[in-house]
This record gives structure tokens, C-alpha cells and sequence, in this order.
């Protein structure tokens, strides 16, 4: 058994790259009888967004995509994030920052490094510092430290990886509790065993354990799946044209079809014709994983067949 979930932000519509991660997160879960949770990422008020929402869980449905029980909105679990920040002030596991996206990029490119990674400019700051950065009204952020400590972890599709743990922000300037601490605590709470998932989110994996662990929640397993590439080569996004089931309706292109042929792209030619035959036949150490690259037809019109 191993409980599964999908957690759309509710920014926009899916397009095809996110619904077939959505249904390979299903089916990781539903093969093993297990079950399927659906959780809204709304931290921020400018995602809170009800017609995005309602159209993703229209979307998923219409696919076949079912989950078991009420549906998590990350808005209205704001206590279970302050106490875990908390807890992980009081074992000194978190430092205020007062840097700015911009000093943060640029002192990464300084020290040759990649952009997404903080280099622990306010790590060691001196309570001069701190005042100082107070008296000039700078909020701070909250983050995680992880002192450059490798994290190790094996993927299910990824496979091995270990990498140095980013200190990533844990509460923003403005006070709201940030991604990777949400994260961690939801999955803990609610209970979720295996973290099925985009492999554009398998650099941020490392913090997110060691922030699970700090907080002394048991290690998830997790799969990052190979995204959708559009016919330019790059991520599949809306300019690419026809990538939402709105899109393709208005193509004449049902659901039924768009589900086809996601599980062409996951099992092969002779794909199961539905998710429920999907469900009985997947197992994930048989598949090849790789990325959906989508010709410039599938996109303008998915195969009608």
C-alpha cells in the first residue's frame, strides 16, 4: 500500500503535461490498491482562485482521474505550517534572511553557482547585522539550514541521487508559510507514503526530506516523472496551442481520446483503452520512462482515432 495524492496549484488550467502526471500519480497509487488524495495549493491569495479550481477537478474527472475523500486546500491550514516553523525555530534549525530575489540571484552568479540555490549569505549574520537590517525596515524570510549537508535518496524512476540540501525559505517576508514547508507537513499529515510527482521538482527533494526529518516525519518514497516537451523542445505550455481539454473539445477531440493517448505515452502502442484496465496493468518498474514529446499535430489536434 502506498498512498498517493495529486496537488495542482490552481494558477490555470492543466495542460497536457499535467494531466498525464496526474494520471501516472493515480496509477502508482490505484495499482497498489491504495489510495488517491487530490490536494489545492493555494498558499498564496493570488492563487485562491475558485474557476481555476473547479476547472481542474472538472478536468480530472473527465479523464477518469477519481480521489477518495474531501479535498485539502493549503489556504485553510495555515496552523498546522506555524507550528511546525516553530518547532523547527526552537532546535535552531532556521535562520531569518533579509536578502531579496535579486541579491539571492546575484550572489549565486558571483560564486559560480546555480541560481536556485542560496548561498548562505545570512547564515551567520551577527546580531549587529540583524538590528541593522531592522532599523533599514528589511523584512525577513525565514530559512532552512542545511549547512551544505548531502541528502541521498532513491528515486523510482529517477533512480539514485544525492545532492547538497538548499536552505530554502520556509516562511516568505510576508509572513505567508512557503512551499517546501508546506509540503512536508501535508504529505506528513495526511499521510501520504509515496510523493508522485514532475522531475522539474526533484532538485527541491533533498530539502524537502531533510525538512521532514528535522521535524522527525518519516521518509517518503518518491517518483518523479519525465514531463511533456511541445514541438519547440521545450516544456509544454500554452502557447504551444492546443494543450487543454477546453483546447481540444473545441477541436472536436473528446476526453476519452486525450486519455488514449495519454497512456500511449506511458505504456507504449498497445496502451490499456482506459484508466480502470490502466490501473490492473501498471506496474511502474516495467515502464520506460521518458519525456512526452508532442509533435507539432498532436498538439494542434491529439490523434483522433
Amino acid at each position: 500500500m502506498a498512498v498517493g495524492r495529486f496537488a495542482p496549484s490552481p494558477t490555470g488550467q492543466l495542460h497536457l503535461g499535467n494531466l498525464r502526471t496526474a494520471v501516472v500519480a493515480w496509477l502508482f497509487a490505484r495499482s497498489a490498491r491504495s489510495r488517491f488524495l487530490l490536494r489545492v495549493e493555494d498558499l498564496d491569495p493570488s492563487t485562491q482562485n475558485g474557476d481555476h479550481q473547479h476547472g481542474q477537478l472538472t478536468d480530472l474527472a473527465n479523464l477518469g482521474v477519481e480521489w477518495d475523500g474531501d479535498i485539502e486546500h493549503q489556504s485553510d491550514r495555515f496552523d498546522l505550517y506555524h507550528h511546525c516553523l516553530e518547532r523547527l525555530v526552537e532546535q535552531g534549525q532556521t535562520y531569518e534572511c533579509f536578502c531579496s530575489r535579486r541579491e539571492v540571484r546575484d550572489a549565486a552568479i558571483a560564486a559560480h553557482g546555480p541560481t536556485s540555490h542560496y548561498p548562505g549569505t545570512c547564515r551567520d549574520l551577527t546580531s549587529a547585522q540583524h538590528a541593522d537590517h531592522r532599523r533599514a525596515g528589511r523584512p525577513a524570510a525565514i530559512r532552512f539550514r542545511g549547512d551544505d549537508h548531502p541528502i541521498g535518496f532513491d528515486d523510482r524512476i529517477a533512480g539514485p541521487s544525492s545532492t547538497l540540501i538548499d536552505d530554502v525559505v520556509l516562511r516568505r517576508n510576508d509572513g505567508t508559510p512557503a512551499y517546501n514547508l508546506a509540503v512536508v507537513a501535508d504529505d506528513a499529515d495526511q499521510g501520504i507514503e509515496e510523493v508522485v510527482r514532475g522531475d522539474d521538482l526533484l532538485p527541491s527533494t533533498p530539502a524537502q526530506i531533510a525538512v521532514g526529518r528535522a521535524l522527525g516525519f518519516t521518509d517518503r518514497a518518491y517518483a518523479h516523472v519525465p514531463l511533456a516537451y511541445g514541438p519547440s523542445g521545450d516544456r509544454l505550455a500554452k502557447r504551444d496551442g492546443a494543450v487543454t481539454l477546453d483546447d481540444l473539445e473545441a477541436l472536436g477531440v473528446s476526453a476519452e481520446t486525450v486519455t488514449r493517448q495519454i497512456l500511449e505515452s506511458i505504456f507504449g502502442p498497445e496502451a490499456p483503452r482506459n484508466l480502470s484496465e490502466a490501473a490492473s496493468a501498471f506496474s511502474p518498474d516495467d515502464i520506460e520512462w521518458a519525456p512526452w514529446n508532442l509533435t507539432a499535430h498532436q498538439v494542434a489536434a491529439i490523434d483522433r482515432r
